[in-house]
This record gives structure tokens, C-alpha cells and sequence, in this order.
């Protein structure tokens, strides 16, 4: 699938903002703890990924009903849905210099259709030694979801099936949705908001 770029200036996907907030104490702390200088950019990705894959939980999965936004609250909490998860990725990478966007799936919510559908978000991230962007979803692993870290093909948490109108949107964002944002920030109830409120369509 050929990507494309809301901006064109990679320095857009290094950009802090009030989701991806790297320059917060908590962030910078964490960073400093996962990363080391002599870390090559791959190496950097493939850490923070895994960090965020295997030590955040997915909001769902553990059934809290807090919702995080911003990544320092998603690394305070240790916990959020996609969205949350792909902010707090963008930040650590963003901190290290490394260009990282958002992507977005529409997928079925449940097991099937009538069930209704969600967006997911997952993240592409420029590689500069590679001269390439790699798609990873950092939603976190469970039964029937196995996403890695891989240079060679995507290997991600769901494949989308289009005959049933799942949607993988070929739109590397530069910054979180709108429509992201908004839901993350108009709910209190995550299990709530999983269930009935995700946006089912960009």
C-alpha cells in the first residue's frame, strides 16, 4: 500500500503538541531510562515499541475505565486504548528525534458486523538509516493478536478485511485525529467509550 503524507516537512513529525507532550519530566525520565546515545534508530524504535506493546495496558483488556489522552498521562497510568497508546509511542520516538505519525484502520468492533465498527490507530515512524517508513501497532498483544516489530514485512495487531468494509486508510497523519482527540477528551468511562462511543469512520 502506498502511504501518503499529510505534510511533506519530516520536522511536522517531530512536533510536540499537547498529546504528544515529550518535554514532560515524566517522559524525558523514561526516555533517558530506555535509550542510550549509542542506540541506532532502529534500535530506538524496536525498544520504545516494545515498551509500549508489552508495559502499557490496553484499557479494554484489563476493563479500567479511565481514560488517558496525553502520552504522560498514558505512561503515569500505564494504561490506555490505541489512541492513547500511539501517542505515548510518537512521544519517546519524537524525543530521540526520530519522525513518527499516526494511521488509522477502520475495523469491526466486535466479531462481526452488526457488532459495528471502530477506527484504530497505530503508528508509522521514518527510519532515516533505512531511508524508509514501517508501520507498528502498539496496541498490545493478547489471544489472536500477535504484532511485532518487523523491518522485512507489517506485522500487525489485525488484518482488515475489505469485503466486510474494514478500511486500512493509507494516511500517514502528523498529528493525532481530531476525531481521536475529541472522544478521548469527551469521555470519563473508557469501557464505556470502547463499547459505544468510538468514532466508526474518519
Amino acid at each position: 500500500m502506498k502511504m501518503i503524507r499529510t505534510s511533506q516537512n519530516l520536522e511536522e513529525y517531530l512536533s510536540e503538541s499537547e498529546e504528544v507532550n515529550f518535554s514532560d519530566a515524566m517522559i524525558q525520565a523514561k526516555a533517558a531510562e530506555l535509550f542510550h546515545p549509542s542506540q541506532t534508530d532502529v534500535e530506538k524504535t524496536r525498544t520504545a515499541y516494545e515498551f509500549v506493546r508489552d508495559e502499557i495496558s490496553h484499557s479494554w483488556d484489563i476493563q479500567s475505565k479511565r481514560v488517558t489522552c496525553t502520552a504522560s498521562d498514558v505512561l503515569r497510568f500505564k494504561e490506555g486504548i490505541c489512541y492513547a497508546k500511539s501517542h505515548l509511542l510518537a512521544a519517546l520516538l519524537r524525543s530521540q528525534g526520530i519522525p513518527t505519525g499516526f494511521c488509522y484502520q477502520r475495523l469491526m468492533l466486535f466479531d462481526t458486523p452488526e457488532k459495528g465498527y471502530c477506527i484504530h490507530a497505530l503508528n508509522a515512524i521514518y527510519l532515516e538509516s533505512l531511508q524508509k517508513w514501517v508501520r507498528v501497532d502498539a496496541r498490545g498483544n493478547k489471544e489472536g493478536v500477535d504484532a511485532q516489530f518487523s523491518l522485512e514485512e507489517e506485522k500487525l495487531a489485525f488484518h482488515v478485511n475489505e469485503a466486510l468494509d474494514e478500511i486500512d486508510y493509507p494516511i500517514i497523519y502528523d498529528q493525532p485525529h481530531p476525531a481521536i482527540i475529541a472522544t478521548l477528551k469527551k469521555h470519563a468511562d473508557a469501557v464505556e467509550m470502547y463499547t459505544f462511543h468510538l468514532p466508526e469512520e474518519l
